[in-house]
């Protein structure tokens, strides 16, 4: 029971336990007073009777009798008159039944009046002429006493409905700061940390918000205190402290990352030779200034590009350009050379000289060794032919062309051609199975074609959010989520999550599926960063239809971790390169970071990744939540 309804039980048990106590008191006094006065009367009108009857009963006037004693029975007010004369010893009697208008039957019976009676003896001197016997009727009692309570019960309920009415809002109103209060702590207990509560006038619940909003400060503190430590972290060993940019390390890794999953794009391997020639001439605090002024424009003119651009050497840098196909990357190129160019020019070098870029474009399955050696040679064959840059030759052919692959995408989407398998997330340190990720494939004729050479075109070809529909829909029609009693994991490209038209969709998909709390959807933490807005307003549409979400590819990017406290995820899945740290120590770091993070806003981690038990063994200490990977392969669903 809540304290409101505790209070409120207390002062209606006290207010009825009051108005019962006064309406029993003036129940009893009234009856007492009415009993008294009948008794007083009945007294009063015996001897008047008595009185007016002597010369009557002296003169053996019976009718004299009978009419005066008629005049007063007839009043109502007594039930039986009983007149015995004492000279002959007749007896005359006059009877009047219990009959009282206005009263019910039911209070008459209570029988709360006893029966009062006056017996005299009307004498003429020393002659005794006769007895009198009166008893009282009690109908003016009952009639008098009910009219009384009747009165009083309408009163007093009239009292206790506005007394009881007025406690309700004034215990509202009172104990409105303390429902404030009970709000906060939800929120803090959500790791949700808003603005602090005002404070209210009861000088008691004053210390209470007092004290919420001191722990909420603190609560809020610590979690940037953890987003401020992955920052540092990141910057420490993510970073290169020169240009600003993401290092060696940071590069490979997300190479790593990017030929783990389905997507296309290019690696550009470049080196600046002329950044050289700065140094010998103007010493190294300039050729270090030029490199952060380059780094800052590369990133200006390139940023419309999906591109991690990284210094890799003292006069190497990396772009790894995704989403992309041959016309995007040459686009790219094009606005690359341009801007070393414009900077080669501010700083006294002759433009296109002294610098070399190989591209190595990605085509089919390959290592993040091979795409390397195959920017490299490509590199140094700019470098040995003059050229300003080379593309590797790779003789892997596509599959189908840009135009084959949408017309057979868009048919496979109206038709539903998708097979699905499914990939366990293991619950860590137990047994048991977390939920189920969905993959699909594509049946082109005879063909089974996997997401890895398919999903580059949706993106490209801008097909994703007809792919989520597609797919979320043949999930339902096959019914997976009667084969698996965990919740099955859909994941969602990044148009479906900027499309306004899918979100009102799903809304109202889910609202008519009967199992939406079995599904969770899955956000790429690039979607997240590209677009906050759409990510939220998506965020919202799955949790108010009662499914859940997770964060996918979690601390890939770089940037605050303050998203977290906004869309309030399920889980977050750790990126596959913290599964490869290996013995790197700061990697470790930075993970145990990211992990904390996220259980400070109590969300479920899961590591994925993971081929070996040997990589499992590394989260011992990090306290995850669950793991995916290899080490429990994509099963077909029977």
């Amino acid at each position: 029971m809540t304290l409101f309804r505790q209070i409120y039980s207390l002062l209606f048990g006290l207010f009825l336990l009051v108005v019962a106590s006064l309406g029993y008191v003036q129940f009893n006094e009234t009856r007492n007073f009415l009993a008294s006065q009948m008794e007083s009367d009945l007294n009063n009108v015996s001897h008047s009777l008595g009185l007016m009857l002597v010369p009557a009963l002296e003169a053996g006037d019976m009718a004299t009798v009978e009419t005066m004693v008629n005049v007063i029975f007839e009043g109502g007010y007594y039930r039986k008159v009983t007149l015995t004369w004492l000279v002959d010893g007749k007896q005359q009697s006059w009877n009047n039944d219990i009959h009282i208008d206005d009263v019910p039957q039911w209070f008459i019976n209570l029988n709360l009046f006893p029966s009062i009676e006056k017996e005299t003896t009307i004498t003429s001197g020393w002659i005794q002429l006769a007895k009198l016997k009166i008893t009282a009727h009690p109908g003016f009692g009952y009639h008098e006493l009910w009219r009384i309570m009747s009165n009083t019960i309408i009163v007093f309920s009239i009292l206790f409905l506005v007394a009881i009415f007025s406690a309700r809002l004034g215990l509202t109103w009172i104990l409105k700061p303390l429902h404030a209060i009970a709000e906060h702590a939800k929120s803090i207990a959500k790791r949700e940390f808003g603005p602090d509560m005002p404070l209210p006038k009861t000088q008691e619940l004053r210390d209470v918000v007092t004290a919420f909003n001191s722990m909420s400060a603190q609560l809020k503190q610590i979690f940037s205190s953890l987003d401020e430590e992955v920052t540092a972290l990141r910057k420490k060993n993510l970073v290169d402290q020169v240009s600003e940019l993401p290092n060696r390390q940071y590069m490979t890794a997300r190479l790593n990352s990017w030929l783990s999953e389905p997507g296309s794009g290019a690696i550009m391997l470049v080196r600046l030779d002329w950044l050289e020639q700065v140094h010998s001439k103007y010493g190294y605090q300039v050729r270090d200034a030029t490199i952060k002024l380059l780094a800052s424009k590369l990133q200006e003119s390139l940023a419309d590009f999906d591109s991690v651009i990284a210094r890799i050497a003292a006069y190497e840098f990396a772009f790894l350009v995704t989403h992309a196909e041959r016309e995007q990357l040459s686009k790219y190129l094009q606005t690359l050379v341009r801007t070393i160019n414009q900077e080669m020019i501010k700083a006294d070098c002759k433009p296109n000289e002294d610098y070399a870029i190989g591209i190595a474009e990605r085509l089919g399955q390959c290592t993040t060794s091979d795409i390397l050696t195959q920017a490299d040679n490509a590199l140094q064959k700019a470098l040995q032919t003059g050229k300003v840059y080379h593309w590797f030759e790779s003789s892997e052919q596509q599959l189908f062309t840009r135009e084959q692959w949408r017309e057979k995408l868009s048919h496979a989407i109206s038709q539903k051609q998708f097979l699905f398998r499914w990939q366990p997330v293991q619950n860590y340190g137990r047994d048991g199975i977390i939920h189920h990720e969905l993959f699909c494939q594509l049946q082109v004729g005879d063909q089974l074609v996997h997401a890895g050479q398919f999903m580059p075109y949706v993106e490209l070809l801008s097909l994703g959010s007809l792919l989520d529909r597609c797919l979320i829909e043949k999930v339902m029609e096959q019914k997976l989520l009667e084969k698996s009693p965990q919740i099955i994991a859909v994941n969602l490209t990044h148009q479906s999550v900027g499309d306004h038209n899918f979100h009102e969709w799903l809304n109202q998909y889910l609202r008519e599926t009967e199992h939406h709390g079995r599904l969770a959807f899955e956000i790429q933490e690039a979607s997240i960063y590209s677009d906050a807005k759409a990510s939220e307003a998506l965020c919202n549409v799955i949790r108010d239809n009662g499914a859940t979400f997770g964060i996918d590819h979690f601390g890939r990017q770089f940037g605050s971790m303050t998203y977290l406290q906004t869309l309030r995820p399920s889980y977050v899945k750790l990126d596959q390169s913290f599964a490869q740290f290996e013995d790197n120590q700061h990697n470790a770091e930075l993970c145990r970071a990211l992990i904390n993070v996220a259980r400070g806003l109590d969300i479920d981690v899961i590591a994925t990744g993971i081929q070996q038990e040997t990589q499992l063994q590394r989260f011992e200490m990090l306290k995850i939540q669950g793991y995916q990977g290899y080490i429990a392969p994509p099963q077909n669903i029977d």
